[in-house]
């Protein structure tokens, strides 16, 4: 049994070595990176979290996909089509796509997906058993009087999902990665230790995992989608992921050579990377590759307009229009962000955005004139009387609010910080505990209704995510409408209306919209950012 296990070994044994080497030995197209938060599972019931999502996306498909531009394309579902009344999606999958087989897990036979494991994967994702934090996306599903969801499979190549109601980013939610199909027999088989045994579709598979030390994938030799020319991808022969943690040393790591790409920027290297205006540093041409795109990002401050009894001068309009007007957005992204990212010059919904539209949204620029006549309005001529401001932030953004706090000072309001554990200041802003909280917003889905929700009235704390406690009638009208409207442009214009309300209430100063920024080894090529910032690498190579 020893010997047996050693002959199974002995190949990962010796990829795995190859890996830490050069990414073409031996002819091998070997694409490598790090993860420095740690890869926690590689069950798509779990993919929360950049680190798991991007692993996951390389193992498994789901029905639809999204492409550069956030369309909705289709993966295993050839097409689909979708009711009248817009609650019933019928999907009609391929016939050519198969799961894994592993050195861990082998199939009698090859095992083509069926409409049946997309019923079976999606119960399993609302199964309390599970306990999948993706369970919220089927919340608008059907359920028949057992109180099953209403998934369906109407034969091998037909499969069903039936809605409560209308809800037209629905199509959107079903390419996120909790939506991938996994294989009865393999997750029952394994159980809990599924999440270090992934079976799926996708163009790699699982050749080794050593936690926290290196993950080897390896091509799909069957994966079902060819390029233009007829042949098949992916194109390059695996990935290797590390896991070191300390950002400086990732960098050396990239400077070295050892590693093809990095995601995103820190503090400790990008004066070394990146000129003030956000540019590659000229003495990195030839030799290091950088691209960007808008992210899906909001960062904002988020202001809790529940009343609370007590003299809080939050709860005046033109006080929060005051601090929108009293800094300068630019400066700050120039100075803190070298220019990665965008100053926010429209509302929440962030560029990038399908239906983002700053000619129509217009947002606050840096007005200290405007903010000082807004104070006076509001009974603080000159800030004289006004209360300190308290913000609450985490550790990583007290850059940005120490320059808000020093700007807004210039003209009479005074702030304080409040520097709290990220997790600590989550749990106080569903209590709505906190006046004023830096806050972040990353897209779930592709449609600006994941970022207006948050100001929906129904989707209050504690089981919702309005954490600014902002309640508008109005607002709340038109958001109902804009959920009844398929078409996307209509739906789109009542999103920019719906914005615009936003801004002239002011439950929120919107900091920046974010940006992706890659760098790569000079020779990697089909690798570039995308507004959800999704690894891809199906078309990847890596040139010598």
């Amino acid at each position: 049994m020893k010997r047996l296990f050693f002959t199974t070994l002995l190949p990962f044994l010796l990829f795995f070595s190859s890996c830490s080497h050069k990414n073409t030995d031996e002819g091998k197209m070997i694409f490598r990176y790090n993860e420095s938060n740690g890869i926690t599972t590689l069950d798509p019931a779990f993919s929360s979290g950049q680190s798991v999502i991007w692993p996951c996306n390389l193992l498994y498909n789901g029905l639809v996909d999204l492409d550069e531009t956030l369309h909705i394309v289709p993966a295993i579902a050839k097409s689909w089509s979708i009711s009248d009344d817009g609650r019933l999606y019928t999907f009609i999958l391929r016939n050519d796509v198969y799961f894994h087989d592993t050195e861990y897990f082998h199939f009698s036979k090859p095992r083509r997906v069926t409409a049946q494991d997309f019923v079976y994967s999606f119960s399993r994702i609302t199964d309390p058993a599970v306990a999948s934090p993706g369970a919220w996306i089927f919340q608008k599903v059907a359920r028949n009087a057992k109180g099953e969801p209403q998934f369906r499979a109407l034969n091998d190549s037909t499969f069903q999902i039936e809605l409560t109601q209308f809800f037209p980013p629905f199509l959107g939610i079903l390419a996120m990665k909790y939506c991938s199909v996994v294989p009865r027999e393999a997750v029952e088989h394994f159980g809990k230790e599924f999440r270090s045994k992934p079976v799926g579709t996708g163009p790699f598979q699982m050749q080794l995992w050593e936690e926290g030390v290196k993950l080897v994938l390896r091509k799909n030799p069957q994966y079902f989608e060819y390029d233009e020319k007829g042949q098949r991808l992916p194109y390059l022969d695996a990935v290797a992921i590390s896991f070191i943690v300390d950002k400086q040393s990732v960098f050396m790591e990239f400077m070295k050579g050892s590693l093809d790409f990095m995601s995103g920027i820190e503090a400790c290297y990008k004066d070394a990377l990146l000129t003030k205006d956000g540019k590659l540093q000229p003495k990195f041409s030839g030799k290091i590759t950088m691209e960007t795109c808008p992210y899906l990002n909001t960062e904002y401050l988020g202001f809790v307009l529940k009343e609370d009894g007590k003299d809080n001068p939050l709860q005046i309009k033109e006080v929060r229009q005051a601090i929108n007007y009293g800094f300068d957005r630019a400066k700050m992204m120039r100075y803190l962000r070298n220019n990665i990212g965008y100053a926010a010059n429209s509302g929440f919904v962030p560029r990038g955005m399908r239906s983002f539209n700053e000619s129509r949204v217009k947002g606050y620029d840096y007005n200290p004139t405007k903010a000082l006549e807004l104070l006076e309005k509001a009974g603080y001529p000159n800030g004289k009387g006004l209360p300190p401001i308290p913000i609450s932030t985490s550790a990583s953004y007290l850059d940005l609010c120490q320059y808000i706090q020093h700007e807004l000072g210039e003209i009479g309001i005074t702030v304080t910080l409040d520097v709290q554990q990220g997790a600590q200041q989550r749990q106080m802003m569903r209590g709505y505990k906190l006046p004023c909280f830096r806050g972040s917003w990353i897209c779930d889905y592709p449609d600006a209704e994941n970022y207006l929700a948050l100001f929906y009235s129904k989707n209050l704390q504690p089981a919702g995510s309005n954490y600014t406690h902002y309640v508008n009638p109005k607002y709340d009208e038109l958001f109902e409408k804009s959920q009844s409207i398929l078409d996307d442009s209509l739906r789109n214009d009542l999103y920019t209306q719906l914005d615009s309300i936003l801004l002239e209430d002011a439950p929120f100063v919107v900091l920046y919209y974010d940006q992706a920024v890659r760098f790569f080894r000079y020779g990697v090529k089909n690798c570039s950012p995308n507004p959800i910032n999704m690894l891809d690498l199906r078309r990847t190579i890596i040139e010598k």
